[in-house]
């Protein structure tokens, strides 16, 4: 069995079909990462037509103001003075009685380019209906049904990586990770920040470095929650005190939350290391999800924290999470909490 395309292969995959004007009669783009979801759109919107072919054939609904026969009848229409006409139904998770779509599938215009924004929040079930993956089904058969779905936190530093690229821009792994620790993974929002910062590089620079970030950004590059995992795997007390003390001071760009929940995604790499029967760096970095430039302190820090303490720290970790939300805890404030916290890991 083939392996499936992540929804970076499969949308980059897209992207060069469209650049290649190699259309098909539907594309049906549905999931809960947007940011795919809306750069297929606009790559449609923006390159398909001519301008001068536009003002005629091509079109823009919305699921709300729009049923499924609305839909078909634009879809049905000739195109003027053009090879193609491009229907673009955004928010067609709101669309009335959907599944009527599948009258036009079985039968789609071959000069309409139909494009179907179906965007789900995460987690939603509404995508998972009987009937609406018979019209996925449909799609899928006679063009393209891109399921686009959020990225996991490990697969986010490779995409800053590919993104960049395809500026002409490069960025090392410990840049990109400290991007990944402070900007989360809204793809929308990372997209954005990378554009600023391309902004900011001297005419002549082609790179990104951590000096770069702390200038425009306005991230320590000693004190963030990439430091703070790295300096816990080495046990440096006196480093991780210091980024401890300087997260207190500065809550808001800090949250206990989001760093109990980095360490934890640190240690759980640990644990997972420990089993592993291949520690070659290859299949380490495969396993862990991490990039190969990172393996050996990932290794370094399973010489300190074996499975035993991996577990403890699981469940010191528990604990402060749930006195962070308020359990247990009438006074202790969130640095003394992280404090306390890294402090029992350590010990």
């Amino acid at each position: 069995m083939a392996k499936k395309k992540s929804s970076i292969e499969a949308y980059a995959e897209i992207i060069n079909e469209l650049k290649k004007k190699i259309y098909k009669p539907v594309y049906f783009l549905t999931g809960d990462e947007s940011y795919f979801i809306d750069k297929i759109a606009d790559y449609t919107s923006d390159f398909v037509l001519e301008e001068s072919e536009k003002a005629f054939n091509q079109s823009t609904l919305y699921g709300k103001d729009v049923d499924a026969p609305a839909v078909i009848n634009a879809a049905r229409r000739f195109p003027m003075m053009s090879n193609y006409q491009v229907i673009i139904v955004k928010e067609a998770q709101n669309i009335r009685k959907l599944e009527d779509l599948e009258i036009y599938l079985k039968a789609p215009q071959k000069s309409t380019i139909l494009v179907i924004c179906h965007k789900l929040k995460q987690g939603d079930s509404k995508g998972k209906s009987e009937k609406t993956r018979k019209v996925m089904a449909l799609a899928d058969k006679i063009g393209v049904l891109f399921e686009s779905k959020k990225l996991y936190d490990y697969q986010i530093s490779g995409w800053i990586t590919q993104y960049l690229a395809e500026k002409g821009i490069s960025i090392p792994p410990v840049p990109a990770n400290l991007l990944n620790e402070y900007l989360g993974t809204d793809l929308s929002k990372i997209a954005n920040e990378l554009d600023k910062l391309i902004i900011t590089l001297p005419p002549d620079a082609k790179k990104i470095t951590v000096e770069h970030i702390e200038r425009n950004i306005g991230l320590s590059k000693d004190f963030n929650r990439f430091e703070l995992t790295k300096s816990l795997g080495e046990r440096n007390i006196l480093k991780v005190n210091r980024i401890a003390d300087y997260f207190s001071k500065n809550p808001a760009n800090n949250p206990l939350t989001l760093s109990l929940s980095s360490i934890h995604q640190y240690f759980l790499k640990i644990f997972k290391y420990h089993f592993l029967k291949d520690k070659s760096n290859g299949n380490v970095s495969v396993e862990l999800g991490v990039n190969i430039f990172f393996v050996d302190e990932y290794k370094n820090a399973a010489k300190i924290y074996n499975p035993r303490k991996c577990v403890e720290v699981f469940s010191i970790l528990r604990d402060y999470d749930l006195r962070a939300k308020g359990l247990n805890n009438d006074s202790t404030d969130d640095g003394e909490l992280l404090r306390e916290a890294v402090f029992k890991i350590m010990h």
